[in-house]
């Protein structure tokens, strides 16, 4: 141990006083944390001069540390960034990790289209159209598409204009006022737009300008005579203004921030932002960390320039409730104003309102860490009970569950979910096109799922596989797991006649889990799980390739343009609808190709008029 520090130590000792990235890693290699810095030498050798100096997680990973691995940098800003892409990139184990931006809830407007729409969506694309969010929750998404489709009255339908004008008579939304009925070809596209204008300021959160452009439009159309319009527009601002009053109010009018707090506990850490526009909070999140990740100053640094790669908009000034040092402070400052293009202040206060609304923001945060922690213990609990009932040698706090799907001969789909901790990880869930059987059979598409599944060393070997099968699966699994000199528990989950969990199994005895409640409805979960993300998988590359042969009908598209058409538009039924100007945009797809496939699904339109 003493000599691998003082090999580390003198290594250290020899890097360069420039700024750059340094990746630690394990004995196999394996990179275990990434940082940055200023002056790589200086940071770099604090690890290994003065170990007994360091909290318990750092000096943690220090203990796991046999190598490292540097790469230099123009500047510190330009680390920062290196630093994000490569924990992105190799899931270090203790650093802390934003989820996926692709994941997160967003609103989208399709700014592009003559009519713009208003749409919910977790994928951001570079198609022209404007993206608010990510928000907290799928939820709050929704609510604020709710409330911007009464306040402005603009369409819920799925209904494409120009394209859909005359079509149908106006929907109930008309009736009750929620709907201007683009639909009916009474509005313009340039009141339509102007419209759309003033959501776009309200979803960025300016409500001030929002009704103070309205009222400025109300007058007009009042002066010259334009009642009906006159009144819509005040009916605006009424459902802005009740839109106001439920809202909690933080600030002044016109005041826009994010307020960060934070609390940390042997169990875990948390981080909470609000984020107050127009002085109104609208939305807030809460970030848990483990106990095993690294959460200083410097991680925490790292982490908020990384939440805000996910956000369309970036208020003037951030506050923190936790000193991150002046150096990580003026870091942030000069990062986040080089992404927004104007300044942006990092401030820590230590007096004043700005003060009172950072404890606000702690107190959520140590208000969602205690319930972390509660939750915690009850599945530790849980944990532990399996351990003992399986006889397992650790607690088994990663657990991969794995099914198999087919429709009839196609498509046959070996599925993988992920339990961290008694918790689903969907961004660890894999699912594997089977290639070696053109008929079915469970036990050679199970095999070939698990030993595809171990091939992927970025990702880390469960403490416990579970299957949706019986003995028979878990004897071909054992036998594909001793081929790959993987040593991991295998148990297979039985259902009883009624298709509900019963059981456990090895591939010699079946083991009750019915007088262990929480075991058992863990293991239920597991299962209804695994069951449905194989179906649904299954079921999407069946939707797939029906769909791709559907547009490989068309002339001059084969299956390579089709897979380029869906990848590109994100859905079959965008297809359908794009213009050609869409269309032509793809790269790969020509000029001809697009009126084609304009053609081929609006022919029928153009016959019946």
């Amino acid at each position: 141990m003493n000599e691998r520090l003082e090999e580390l130590r003198k290594k250290a000792s020899e890097l360069p006083l420039q700024p750059g990235v340094y990746l630690m890693r394990n004995k196999n290699g394996k990179i275990i944390y990434v940082g940055k810095s200023r002056a790589l030498r200086n940071r770099v050798s604090q690890y290994f001069s003065r170990t007994d100096k360091l909290n318990i997680k750092t000096a943690h990973m220090v203990d796991r540390v046999y190598d490292f691995d540097i790469m230099l940098t123009d500047s510190e800003i330009e680390a920062l960034s290196l630093e994000n892409k490569l924990i992105k990139l190799h899931q270090p184990r203790f650093n802390i990790k934003l989820k996926d931006g692709k994941t997160y809830p967003y609103i989208k407007v399709t700014a592009s289209e003559e009519y713009p729409r208003l749409l919910f969506t977790r994928k951001r694309m570079n198609d022209g159209s404007k993206y608010f969010g990510p928000y907290s929750s799928s939820s709050a998404a929704y609510d604020i598409i709710k409330t911007a489709s009464r306040c402005f009255a603009v369409p819920k339908c799925k209904k494409v204009f120009p394209r859909d004008i005359g079509k149908e008579r106006p929907c109930i939304y008309h009736q009750l006022g929620q709907c201007m009925a683009p639909c009916t070809g009474k509005v313009s596209p340039e009141e339509y737009n102007a419209v759309i204008s003033d959501m776009l300021k309200f979803l960025g959160g300016s409500f001030g300008q929002v009704k103070s452009a309205m009222t400025e439009r109300m007058m007009r159309y009042s002066d010259n005579m334009m009642y009906e319009a006159a009144a819509a527009e005040r009916d605006r601002i009424a459902a802005l203004d009740r839109l106001r009053q439920t809202q909690n109010i933080l600030g002044a009018p016109g005041e826009e921030y994010d307020i960060f707090g934070f609390y940390q506990n042997d169990v875990c850490s948390c981080l909470n932002v609000l984020y107050v526009r127009d002085g109104c909070l609208i939305d807030k999140a809460s970030f848990i960390f483990s106990a095993g990740e690294i959460v200083d100053p410097d991680t925490l640094t790292s982490f908020i320039a990384d939440h805000y790669r996910t956000r369309e908009y970036i208020p003037a000034l951030i506050c923190f409730s936790y000193d991150i040092g002046e150096e990580n402070r003026s870091l942030l400052e000069a990062h986040l104003s080089e992404k927004a293009g104007r300044k942006i202040e990092f401030r820590i206060p230590v007096r004043g309102r700005m003060r009172e609304l950072c404890a606000l923001s702690d107190e959520n945060a140590e208000l969602r860490s205690k319930q972390y922690q509660s939750e915690s213990e009850k599945d530790s609990e849980t944990l532990i009970r399996l351990a003992r009932l399986l006889s397992l040698e650790v607690v088994p706090q990663r657990i991969e569950a794995y099914d198999i799907s087919n429709f009839g001969s196609d498509n046959i789909t070996g599925g993988m979910i992920t339990v961290i901790d008694c918790k689903f990880s969907k961004s660890d869930y894999r699912s594997f096109k089977i290639k070696s059987i053109s008929a079915p059979d469970d036990y050679s598409a199970m095999r070939e799922t698990i030993t595809r599944r171990l091939a992927h060393r970025e990702l880390e070997y469960p403490d416990l596989i579970l299957l949706d099968g019986g003995k028979g699966h878990v004897s071909v699994i054992r036998s594909a797991l001793a081929d790959a000199g993987a040593d991991i528990p295998v148990y297979g989950m039985v259902k009883d006649d009624y298709h509900k969990t019963r059981a456990l199994v090895s591939d010699t005895e079946e083991i009750s889990i019915a007088k262990e409640q929480s075991v058992f409805s863990l293991i239920f979960r597991i299962q209804e799980e695994i069951h449905r993300y194989t179906i649904t998988r299954m079921k999407s590359a069946k939707g797939k390739s029906v769909r791709r042969s559907s547009l490989c009908n068309i002339n001059g598209i084969g299956d390579s343009k089709a897979k380029l058409l869906l990848s590109a538009l994100g859905s079959y039924r965008s297809v359908t609808t794009a213009t050609v100007e869409e269309l032509a945009r793809i790269k790969g797809i020509t000029r001809r190709n697009a009126e084609d496939i304009f053609d081929y699904f609006h022919r029928k339109e153009r016959s019946e008029k």
